[in-house]
């Protein structure tokens, strides 16, 4: 076998008492792609952020073509060909699509920036991830899935040999997922080693060489994925048996909680029709760009709507901001949670009680009353962190989306619409939440999941309905929800019919 490309020898980082990762031994070989796996908190991103500088160790070595580093910084990490596309996007808003392709390595003629070869080098790179993007576009103007693209391409036009991928699929349609991992396999045909973080099991059995599992920071499986399925993967990750993936599913009220009539936004949403009942898990499905989002967003006052209406407990409502929308006791988990759902730089505490801190002021704030709720929280969504006190942005992934769900709890909604529920989090805090929906639902809540997965949709929800290009095409209920029935649906290989009952509301 070749030389690794990056040995790691007993590699170990701590922040203060605080062991994260430990023991990690790991050699990386050209062309291996290998996965790594472990609940959010298992010490995935630490690993991630160890090799690519933007961490030093603590204890142990890090060797990079035979040379052993031990103040690896970002720049250094890169110049070696190490890149890294990252789980919460590292995009200048500001910026152009061009330039933060290039943001870093930049190209010069004579001294000035080359931007027609930029532009031009951007353009063959989106075209060969079938990505259809300006490279003009302001990257403000994007979607979720389409900045997940620019990072991809940032990597593409680097003459990287390591590329680590931090959940790369969790915004893409099948087909963007298929054309990524084409992109993949062709890195590793010329040598690139790639690392690839998933919480989707099968994505990595389908893709990967070998998988490195952690628990608690350190290894507890090394071995190549011909040697285990997904349920044993998820056995070793969690350290306990699984219980049922998803809640039995519960009859609801016949009290319309959420009713939307002919909302309309431009031409993204054309005469939107459904009604969501207390007690309810609503799903809306469909492709990435179908307006699943523009749906939840002009609800919520996000958007404002052309035309149509907005009825809660029966009564018409003129909801033109998210606050009216929370006067109306309805909440909004946002897909972007760092970019709109979170203030990074604040503690829990700051951030669980920022929509609702009216309540705990009386003069002056109460900061015993906040860290007494924030206490709740933690335990009822078992949030994982040292202190109350930490920044969220240090927090994992899934404790993160813990966090904005709490905030979201504290104002105390009837109405909850989760936009991308378990993007990015693990397979145990997976079922943490889906349970946590269905006990939300039971005590009369409203609520309407918006989800890419089609198993979550399935598995999860009461009733779905299918968008595309803007309308509701399809209502499905109990035999008709299954993966085949939603994606014809959603890729319009069928038409909307009246066994469906497209848009019509009925208890």
């Amino acid at each position: 076998m070749t030389e690794p490309l990056i040995r790691l020898h007993k590699l170990g980082k701590s922040f203060g008492p605080n062991v994260v990762l430990q023991d990690i031994n790991l050699d990386i070989h050209p062309g291996q792609i290998i996965g790594i796996l472990g609940e959010n908190g298992a010490g995935k991103s630490t690993l991630l952020k160890l090799i690519s500088g933007v961490y030093q160790p603590s204890v142990g070595s890090l060797e990079i073509g035979g040379y052993h580093y031990g103040e690896l910084d970002p720049v250094t990490s890169r110049r070696l060909g190490i890149a890294m596309i990252p789980q919460e996007f590292n995009l200048v808003p500001t910026l152009r699509v061009y330039e933060n392709v290039f943001l870093g390595q930049e190209i010069r003629k004579r001294g000035f920036l080359d931007r027609t070869t930029m532009r031009r080098k951007t353009l063959e790179v989106m075209e060969s991830l079938h990505a259809t993007l300006n490279p003009e576009a302001s990257i403000s103007t994007l979607s979720v899935a389409e900045k997940q693209m620019v990072e991809v391409a940032r990597v593409l036009v680097d003459d990287a040999r390591v590329v680590i991928l931090d959940e790369p699929t969790t915004v893409l349609t099948y087909s963007e997922v298929g054309v990524l991992f084409d992109v993949v396999r062709r890195l590793q045909a010329t040598g690139v080693a790639v690392l690839f973080i998933s919480h989707k099991l099968k994505e990595v059995i389908d893709l990967c060489h070998s998988v490195l599992i952690l628990r608690d920071g350190q290894v507890v499986e090394h071995c190549s994925t011909t040697d285990l399925d997904e349920e044993s993967m998820a056995r070793k990750m969690v350290g306990r048996e699984l219980s049922q993936v998803f809640p039995a599913k519960q009859e609801h009220t016949r009290d319309v909680a959420l009713e939307v009539r002919q909302l309309s936004l431009g031409s993204q949403l054309t005469d939107v029709n459904f009604t969501l009942h207390r007690g309810q898990i609503l799903g809306l499905s469909g492709l990435v760009g179908s307006g699943r989002t523009e749906i939840a967003e002009t609800i919520m006052g996000l958007r404002q709507k052309t035309s149509g209406q907005v009825l809660i407990n029966g009564e018409a409502c003129a909801i033109s901001s998210p606050e009216d929308a929370h006067r109306h006791s309805l909440a909004y988990l946002s897909e972007d949670r760092q970019g709109k759902g979170l203030v990074l730089s604040f503690n829990l505490i700051e951030n669980i009680t920022l929509l609702s801190l009216k309540r705990y002021v009386k003069g002056l704030i109460r900061h015993r009353a906040e860290r007494c709720q924030a206490e709740h929280y933690q335990k009822a969504l078992s949030i994982r962190t040292a202190s109350l006190t930490t920044e969220v942005g240090l927090l994992s992934g899934g404790n993160q989306q813990k966090v904005y769900l709490a905030k979201l709890l504290d104002i105390e909604p009837d109405i909850l619409i989760l936009d991308e529920p378990t993007r990015g989090i693990d397979v145990g805090t997976k079922h943490e939440f889906y349970r946590l929906i269905r006990t939300l639902a039971n005590e009369g809540k409203a609520i309407l999941v918006i989800s890419s997965e089609l198993e979550e949709v399935i598995g999860l929800c009461d009733q779905v309905l299918v968008v595309r290009e803007g309308r509701i095409v399809a209502d499905l209920r109990d035999e008709q929800i299954n993966e085949e029935d939603i994606m014809l649906y959603a890729a319009g290989a069928r038409s909307a019919s009246t066994e469906t009952r497209v848009g019509v509301s009925w208890s």
